[in-house]
């Protein structure tokens, strides 16, 4: 490598590096400093409000007590980038996209509503919208099913840590990557060559031919939904296991006490016991599951019916050049998500009251 030739190159890192230690050390000093002044400003007012003030023995001016008083200051601190970073990435391109969605491809003029009907009027739209909808009710409710099952006769296992380790290994992998295993798994050759599909391999033992599983509606939307599935399983697992682990022993105690079966026990003490567990679980996968993308991007990028919104979405705005027409897909999914966030937060709140 020629070191002269890439000095450009090494000279930019160099500048990252640098404005990398700089921005983060700054932020570490902050970290340290502000902290330390609030402090030091509390300590300074207790003590001045302990001694009557400047004045010793002087009347006193009624106000509130300084132990009470809020630190409105230092968590204004800890928010401002927290809301400013909100903006930046959140509000000001969700208004952006907003307003893309009623113009033409090009950006340049109003086209009102012609977006969104173009998205109700086309047949492959109306497909995309149905594989959405076929992801949404099923990667969720399975993914839950599966990860309560698994919790269930993992707990209190011999080997319970080490099985949960594995049942949770997919979560550590991207998607891309979860999505390239599988397109192995699924992989097809023609009958004169050796698969290398391990689905063909096994279909193949019990006398079928080798088929191409991801080119086959509405078989291949399942197997996309497969992959999510095997992903998510681990962490329902983990969110329920840690809900099953806090039922109170001596409710469970009781229950055994009475004479319930383990049928009985699931049934009217776990499940009723874990339920706000299991509501975080199912919003939390539906929320993901509608953003899904990866999975079908690196697959089929939605070829032979398997399109989702978040794909055609990619598509039409990256693609294609319809910027207007991606917009309305972006606020469409957006739309799509808001009732489930707005079902999480009541559930929230009346936790919190009960």
């Amino acid at each position: 490598m020629d070191f002269a030739d890439e000095a450009p190159k090494l000279l930019m890192l160099l500048y990252g590096l640098i404005a990398f230690a700089v921005v983060v050390g700054g932020l570490l000093v902050l970290l340290d400093v502000v902290p330390n002044w609030f402090a030091r400003r509390r300590e300074a007012a207790l003590v001045a409000a302990s001694t009557g003030g400047p004045a010793a023995g002087g009347p006193r001016p009624r106000r509130r007590s300084v132990a009470n008083r809020p630190e409105g200051g230092l968590a204004l601190f800890f928010l401002l980038p927290t809301l400013l970073l909100l903006a930046i990435g959140l509000v000001v391109p969700a208004v952006r996209t907003t307003i893309l969605s009623f113009m033409d491809g090009g950006s340049e003029r109003w086209v009102g509503l012609a977006n969104y009907r173009w998205m109700f009027a086309q047949d492959e739209i109306a497909s995309i919208l149905t594989n959405t909808l076929i992801w949404v009710v099923l990667v969720p409710l399975v993914a839950t099913g599966t990860g309560l099952l698994y919790a269930v006769l993992v707990d209190r296992a011999r080997f319970e840590s080490v099985a949960k380790a594995l049942i949770f290994m997919p979560m550590a992998i991207s998607f891309v990557g979860a999505s390239i295993i599988w397109k192995f798994v699924y992989a097809y050759r023609s009958g004169e060559y050796d698969q290398i599909g391990l689905l063909n391999q096994v279909w193949m033992v019990f006398g079928g031919e080798p088929r191409q599983w991801l080119s086959e509606p509405p078989l291949n939307t399942l197997l996309l939904i497969v992959i999510m599935i095997w992903i998510q399983a681990g962490f329902a697992m983990v969110v329920l296991s840690a809900a099953i682990k806090a039922i109170p022993g001596d409710v469970v105690e009781a229950a055994r006490l009475d004479g319930v079966n383990p049928w009985q026990m699931f049934w009217r003490i776990t499940l009723p016991s874990i339920r706000p567990a299991l509501i975080v679980v199912v919003v939390t996968v539906s929320i993901a599951t509608l953003k899904v993308f990866d999975i079908v991007r690196t697959t089929t990028n939605g070829n032979f019916d398997t399109g989702v919104i978040a794909n055609e979405m990619y598509n039409q705005a990256f693609r294609f050049g319809q910027t207007g027409q991606g917009s309305a897909l972006a606020v469409f999914l957006f739309v799509l998500v808001i009732p489930i966030v707005i079902y999480q937060i009541r559930n929230l709140r009346k936790q919190r009251e009960a």
